[in-house]
This record gives C-alpha cells, structure tokens and sequence, in this order.
C-alpha cells in the first residue's frame, strides 16, 4: 500500500488549491488592478504596525529550520556541521528581519543616522537577535529525531527556499520596475502612469523602491508560512490533522498579510498574487527535491 504523496507536509488538494487561488486572483486583477486598490487602499496606524513586523512570523521558520538541520546531523554524529547550520538558520532570520523592518524598530529609538548614538543601532540588531532565540528552544524540545534524513531534509528545504524565493523576487523586481500605487497617489495623473504587470521596463527601478511593485516580497515573506506544516510533521505529537491545522493558519496569515499589502497602498491584486505564487512553487519543488518519494508504511 502506497502512502500518499505530499506536497509541503499536507495533500495534494492543498497545493492545488493555493494554486488555483493565487491564478484566479492574478486572472482578476490583470483587468481591474487599479480599481481594486482604489476601493481598498486606506493607510492606517494598526495596518502600518502589521506592514512593519508581521515579517516576523514567518523569519521565525529559519532558525526552527536550523535546529531541524541541528537535530538531523547531531544523531548523524555530526554535530559540528549541524551547530553552523543552526546559527546560519537564526542569523538569517536577524538579518533579513534587520533589513525589511529594521529601520522601524530604530525609529522607536529616535535613531538618525551619523546624528544618534551607534550603540542605538547596535541595540536595535541585539532585540532581534534576542527574539529569534525561542523558536530554538521551542523546537529543541518538541522535534522528533527519530528520523534523521527526514530532519535534514526539511531543514535544508525551508533554508534553501527561502533565501531563493527572496533573491528570485528581488531580481524580478527589477525585471518588471512596476511603479506601486503609493507613487502613483503622489502624481497629479496617476492613471496615466498605471502599468500593468506585463508592461514591463527592466531595470528602470535600480534602487528606486517606488518602481519595485511586482512581484510583492513581503508576499514572499509570508508565503513561507506554508512551509509551516513540514515542521508540524516532524514534531513528537505528530498527525495529518496537525498539519492541516498548521496550513490553515498559513492561509489565513497569507490572505491578511496579502489584504495588508493592498489595503497599505504598497501593491496591486496581481503584485501579490504572484509574490505568494512564485514562492509557493518554490518551496514546493525545492521541498520535493529534497524530500523525495514518501516511504512505505510497516
């Protein structure tokens, strides 16, 4: 008896699922992009707060992932190996969370650059150091090692997707330099310098962010939450109904960070459409690749 494949810990009907979703908004908004974020565009203090540190969720898969890899290697005895991948996987997650939110957390400080003290800076880097310690901990206690190979691989995956997911966007960023509706807010025509996703300049954007629409990368960030369920699958405790749990909450997380984008005047419909699609598809693949066919039960 053939166990059934799974795609990212839940069944198949999942993935397509999310699939036909994100086709299905990215079809709609291809034809009503700028009247969605006119009716829906509406910038506000709780939206700003979400916009600036719900990154955070999703940033904590990385050291969790670290410690899967930890975990995997250690009862390989290599524990050395393991050890190095586990602080790449929390230094990610400082790092990246530093770079999309880091700037709003030293606005809390009155921060100025060359103006302010650096040890304000230096403070800022260590609270975000300090608050990805606990998915190390967390998961330290309830992963199972009992298969190993299986550890490394989700590990590896989660690792490996996300650091590609996040360079893939940045380059198509640059491949499409869509301006984001924000911009267009500020111009005395914005309709006229509306594009679509397709109508694309490369490499008009540089580092100009009002020209860095499509795809979404906060989109990106969020979309990782899927990957959520593998983990689920290597705990203790664990159950296909756990999993399914785990992808509920991704979902949801997905569709409030997605309405946050638009509601933030940050994206277009199809900016985050294909912000979460892109990344899906990769974490999927690579989890895939890295998982292999599932084993047979007894």
């Amino acid at each position: 008896m053939k166990t059934e494949r799974k795609i990212l810990g839940v069944p198949r009907k999942c993935f397509y699922g999310v699939l036909t979703v994100c086709i299905i908004g990215i079809i709609t908004g291809s034809f009503l992009d700028l009247q969605i974020n006119e009716k829906m565009a509406n910038v506000t203090k709780i939206g700003s707060i979400f916009a600036a540190y719900g990154c955070y969720f999703s940033y904590c898969l990385y050291p969790a992932a670290g410690m899967c890899l930890y975990k995997g290697l250690k009862k390989k005895n290599n524990p050395m190996a393991g050890a190095v991948l586990l602080i790449i996987g929390w230094f990610l997650a400082v790092y990246y969370t530093n770079s999309y939110s880091g700037s709003k957390l030293r606005e809390l400080f009155h921060y100025t650059a060359v103006e302010s003290s650096v040890w304000i800076s230096v403070l800022s880097w260590f609270i975000i150091a300090v608050l990805y310690v606990w998915p190390v901990f967390l998961c330290n206690r309830v992963i199972d090692d009992a298969d190993a190979d299986k550890l490394i691989a989700v590990g590896a995956a989660i690792l490996v997707a996300g650091v590609l997911s996040d360079n893939m966007n940045l380059w198509l960023k640059q491949v499409a330099s869509r301006p984001r509706y924000k911009y267009l807010l500020t111009l005395d025509d914005p309709v006229s310098e509306f594009r679509n996703w397709w109508q694309m300049i490369p490499n008009l954007a540089g580092s100009n962010d009002s020209y860095k629409s499509w795809p979404s990368g906060n989109m990106t960030i969020a979309a990782m939450m899927f990957s959520l369920p593998m983990l689920t699958d290597v705990t203790r405790k664990r159950s296909d109904g756990k999993n399914l749990i785990a992808f509920g909450i991704a979902c949801f997380f997905v569709v409030l960070y997605g309405y946050n984008r638009i509601h933030m005047t940050n994206h277009f419909l199809t900016d985050v459409c294909f912000g979460t699609l892109f990344t899906y598809l990769i974490y999927a693949a690579v989890s895939c690749a890295f998982l292999g066919e599932p084993k047979k039960p007894g």
